[in-house]
């Protein structure tokens, strides 16, 4: 799309969008070496803490995995409450849909009955598992925890509008950087919370045990939740262990557990104890190597079993990922109106499936103006983002193209919306997207924001972590009036009451 940039704070070059004017007059009030000293102060606090992530491939000294810090900016990101209420409300339209569709694919199948979704797009889908078949999982709900990536660019008129880039429904992460990226902005900077009806998001721990204990057996007065982790080694190890100790619950790993009389429990130095929800944060390949990888030591011998007897819960549930796969996210607005009879409320990017000839055709010959990915890709790897590439980069690309055209989806390359960004030159645009989190039990809910992500490169499209992106603090305000912000003065006496230590 050729059209300009849409910003989040600046209407125009002179004028200020109604939602960001007290914070932007805060702002320029601000010195610049206090600035630079908050931003030093949140990387000591967030690497003291070990606010940290694995980069597969990148190698320290000593030769293990590279931790990084997730870079945070100290701009947030804010969304007027009418705003956030419409996307709330097409979130949980969304999930409810894609919910809908796992179950029907795992029983019914009325979807592929109607012609909507061919069958190949499922059962030849790697994340199909033929062994879910007929299961009847707690609430006929299979993704308790969904990500859903949401990005905003200019529409024909010039207004931002609000795009699903992709769901995420396996084993979403993120959601802890979210908490502790408003816990340090409440720390940093107390007086704008003071002053401003910002919606929390620190219940988000209370919100999910209470999903995910809603999925517990029947007649079970007390269950017991594990969040299952892969380990130290995974990329997101520090989300695992913080979100298991803000819930109460026991941190596991595989090894951990074991299998008897069709019921799992966990080792504890005070004996066996039987664990009823398992919150797992490991593939579908890993979870049981009696039915999967046989020689995986991540999860259970014998967990499928348990499950599909029903005498244990595993939140998100095994074969979600046939629907957060990108060859199935073009049908979501036909499922949505399929299952629930609505009209999507948000809108989906205009994808071209390069399995289809014209497609393929399209895309072939538009390379350049494109962002092509694979279709089961994540973390920013495995695409193309064609006005970044170079000639060669995208000969490569169409060579891969051409040998497994089922492979990938095509797309538009998008104007990401901008917000203003400290980087080592001072405060600059930068493309961002945000990823809400909807927790789906008795009721689908969610915590007002989301984790904002930022590409720091600048004119970088790409808001990975794992590609050198970083995040933001995201403001939900909770009316939609202008936001009053304290003075300069105000600000600094009341940051400078603040303690240093974590």
């Amino acid at each position: 799309m050729s059209r300009p940039m849409f910003d989040e704070m600046n209407a125009s070059t002179e004028s200020v969008r109604k939602h960001y004017q007290g914070y932007q007059r805060w702002l320029a009030q601000q010195p610049a070496d206090v600035m630079q000293a908050r931003r030093a102060e949140a990387e000591m606090i967030f690497r003291r803490v070990g606010i940290t992530f694995a980069v597969y491939g990148d190698k320290d000294e000593d030769g293990s995995g590279a931790e990084r810090l997730i870079p945070f900016d100290l701009i947030p990101r804010i969304i007027p409450a009418h705003e956030w209420a419409s996307m709330e409300k097409g979130l949980v339209q969304r999930v409810t849909a894609l919910n809908r569709f796992i179950h029907d694919v795992y029983h019914e199948q009325e979807i592929i009955k109607a012609g909507i979704i061919p069958s190949e797009q499922i059962f030849q889908n790697a994340q199909f598992r033929p062994e879910m078949i007929g299961v009847k999982v707690p609430g006929n709900i299979y993704s308790h925890i969904s990500g859903i990536d949401i990005v905003r660019a200019p529409n024909a008129q010039g207004e931002g509008e609000y795009y699903v880039l992709e769901d995420n429904l396996r084993v979403p992460s993120g959601v802890s950087y979210m908490l502790e990226d408003r816990k340090m902005m409440m720390r940093l900077f107390p007086e704008l919370f003071s002053q401003n009806r910002v919606a929390p998001v620190e219940h988000y721990p209370d919100l999910l045990l209470e999903t995910l204990r809603a999925m517990a057996p029947p007649a079970t007065a007390e269950p017991t939740v594990v969040v299952l982790t892969p380990g130290m080694h995974n990329s997101a190890y520090f989300e695992h262990a913080f979100l298991a100790q803000q819930m109460g619950v026991e941190l596991v790993e595989g090894l951990d557990l074991f299998v008897k009389d069709n019921f799992v429990y966990m080792r504890t130095t005070r004996g066996p104890r039987r664990v009823d929800v398992i919150y797992r944060r490991v593939d579908d390949d890993f979870l049981d190597p009696l039915a999967f990888r046989p020689n995986s030591t991540l999860g259970c011998a014998g967990l499928l079993n348990v499950y599909r007897s029903g005498n244990v819960a595993i939140c998100n549930a095994i074969g979600t990922g046939v629907a957060d796969d990108k060859s199935i996210y073009p049908y979501v607005p036909k499922m949505i109106e399929f299952y629930l009879g609505e009209k999507p409320i948000l809108k989906n990017v205009p994808t071209y499936m390069c399995r289809n000839p014209d497609d393929l055709k399209y895309t072939l010959a538009n390379l350049k103006d494109l962002v092509v990915k694979e279709v089961h890709g994540a973390g920013g790897y495995g695409m193309l983002v064609g006005p970044a590439s170079t000639k060669a980069e995208i000969e490569d690309f169409r060579a891969a193209l051409l040998a497994n055209p089922s492979g990938y989806i095509a797309q538009p390359t998008l104007s990401l919306s901008t917000c203003p960004t400290y980087v080592e030159s001072g405060v600059a645009p930068r493309h961002i997207d945000l990823r809400p989190f909807v927790l789906s039990g008795k009721d689908v809910q969610m915590v007002p924001g989301g984790l904002t992500r930022v590409a720091l490169k600048d004119g970088s499209l790409v808001v990975n972590s794992s590609q050198g992106g970083g995040t933001k603090d995201t403001w939900i305000l909770e009316s939609d009036s202008a936001p009053s912000i304290p003075s300069a003065t105000q600000s600094q006496s009341q940051s400078q009451s603040v303690a240093v230590g974590v």
